[in-house]
């Protein structure tokens, strides 16, 4: 008996089961590497990855955090190339746009949980400090949100009247502070009280408010109003 010209690589009917059990299950049926291999099926089309997305899994520590790793990290892992890498980035900016846009739909201060969760979303893995601001207006919808530096792996300059001078650029009533703590540890520093209750000054005689200012660690979130440190 002759074989067939092109025999069908093993792995194509795992990845056929993989996404059939996806399309009636959903993703709560997956374990974290499996829905890493969905992933990386579309960026590695002729090869077995189950190994690649435990390696991913075994290095990063969960399915979140390798999705939020460096480009450059991602790529040291091997049989991640950069168009490997760029899928998954890809991946990960479409889940923040659809958080972005969840909250956009409402007054973003009426699901703190939702907040907490996009904020956690786009800083939880960056490795350098990073300091953005949410503006809203007098409804509390979100006008914008931006980065306003980044710095150091544990420092970040900011500027209390580039935050208000921008406020008033797009007209906002309020603004919501955000920066990360690398280190994982999410605890307010003398430093970080003292350049928020400087922003709180700039923006009174302006009627423009600082609602709160989240800061964002590994795994969870410091919020000054929760603490009571504003």
């Amino acid at each position: 008996m002759t074989k067939p010209a092109n025999p069908k690589p093993h792995f194509h009917g795992h990845r056929d089961r993989l996404r059939q059990r996806f399309s009636d299950s959903g993703p709560e049926a997956l374990a974290d590497y499996e829905m890493l291999e969905l992933i990386l099926f579309r960026a590695i089309p002729r090869r077995d990855v189950k190994a690649l997305a435990k390696s991913l899994l075994a290095t990063f520590g969960d399915f979140a955090s390798v999705l939020g790793a460096h480009p450059d990290r991602l790529q040291e892992i091997s049989g991640i190339s950069s168009a490997v890498a760029r899928e998954l980035k890809i991946i990960q900016a479409a889940g923040i746009l659809a958080q972005r846009e969840s909250l956009l739909q409402g007054a973003i201060i009426s699901s703190w949980s939702a907040l907490y969760d996009y904020c956690r979303s786009i800083l939880a893995h960056e490795t350098r400090e990073q300091f953005r601001v949410l503006f809203l207006n007098k409804k509390n919808h979100l006008l914008a949100d931006e980065q306003q530096n980044q710095g150091t792996v544990d420092h970040t300059p900011v500027y209390p009247r580039e935050v208000m001078r921008r406020a008033l650029e797009l007209g906002a009533s309020a603004v919501i502070l955000v920066h990360n703590h690398p280190s994982g540890d999410p605890t307010p520093s003398k430093a970080d009280i003292d350049m928020t209750n400087q922003i709180i000054a700039a923006g009174k005689p302006l009627s423009i408010r600082v609602h709160d200012h989240i800061i964002v660690g590994k795994t969870n979130t410091t919020s000054f109003k929760s603490l009571q440190l504003m």
